[in-house]
């Protein structure tokens, strides 16, 4: 059975079957869907509130204010329509996607100024189909944000092409247009749960068990990790590594070589040698 079947069922079975909530065979299908356990087949309890937090986590919604309490039913419908939301959202994508096969950008070229940037993506095909992406992506987004999340949406999307238009300072204004769209594209799929994600994995640093950093990783391009500690949260790219695989991000990175990870959590912050937890 297909990843998209099971999230069609659980969200139908799920929402039109009010009784199964918060049943042993619900939370296996919630299981079935999110895969909390690592390869091993190590992970919390069903229905643990450990389990339970992790389902959070997966799902990009931990510490929202509109999360029940973990403990009620309605923790178990808010769950089943957060799936059932996010099978919706992938089938639009995939529908935009296929539909919007112009080979112009999202925007009518026509009506852009000869010398802009936006003229400048529209003489390139290759951008013109990351623009067509994006906005496929950003719609799918908007849609899964709802109107709680829309304001600040809106808001980083001008920012962000405040930052895209910059690009004609560049020495390689094609290139920086490429690596631009390529990670707002990577950073809205990871966020809001848009493309397929492994974990949640544990890292302990030096060896504090208490010393915990939690960590997401999205099969974007490039590939990224949300990773967690305490309250604050980073996103990271994958980025190129002479051995073993690194992710940066604005003041944070995490390097795993053989069995040990690096990580440097804060601006100036000094190096914590991590590993995995089992």
């Amino acid at each position: 059975m297909s990843k998209y079947l099971v999230l069609l069922l659980v969200s139908v079975t799920g929402i039109a079957q009010a009784q199964s909530l918060c049943s042993t065979t619900w939370y296996q299908s919630v299981e079935k869907v999110l895969h909390t356990a690592d390869t091993q087949g190590h992970g919390s309890d069903l229905g643990s509130n450990e389990w339970k937090s992790v389902i959070e986590f997966k799902l990009g919604v931990r510490d929202r204010p509109d999360v029940p309490e973990r403990s009620s039913e309605q923790w178990c419908l808010y769950v089943d329509q957060q799936i059932s939301e996010m099978w919706a959202t992938e089938a639009r994508m995939r529908k935009l996607l296929i539909v919007n096969e112009s080979p112009d950008p999202s925007y009518e070229c026509t009506k852009v100024k000869p010398s802009g940037i936006e003229a400048k993506i529209c003489e390139d095909k290759a951008l013109s189909a990351l623009d067509r992406k994006l906005s496929a992506v950003y719609a799918s987004v908007s849609t899964k944000a709802g109107n709680e999340h829309a304001p600040r949406l809106k808001a980083e999307q001008r920012g962000w092409i405040k930052g895209r238009n910059d690009c004609w300072k560049s020495n390689d204004v094609a290139a920086c247009l490429r690596m631009e769209y390529q990670s707002r594209i990577a950073e809205l799929q990871a966020r809001y749960r848009l493309v397929a994600g492994t974990g949640p994995i544990y890292y302990e640093c030096d060896g504090n068990s208490a010393n915990e950093i939690t960590a997401m990783f999205f099969e974007t391009d490039p590939p990224t990790l949300i990773a967690e500690r305490s309250d604050s949260v980073s996103l990271m790219y994958q980025q190129p590594s002479g051995s073993g695989i690194k992710y940066v991000g604005p003041n944070e990175s995490l390097w795993e070589h053989q069995t040990e990870t690096i990580i440097i959590w804060g601006y100036g912050a000094p190096e914590e040698l991590c590993k995995r937890k089992p």
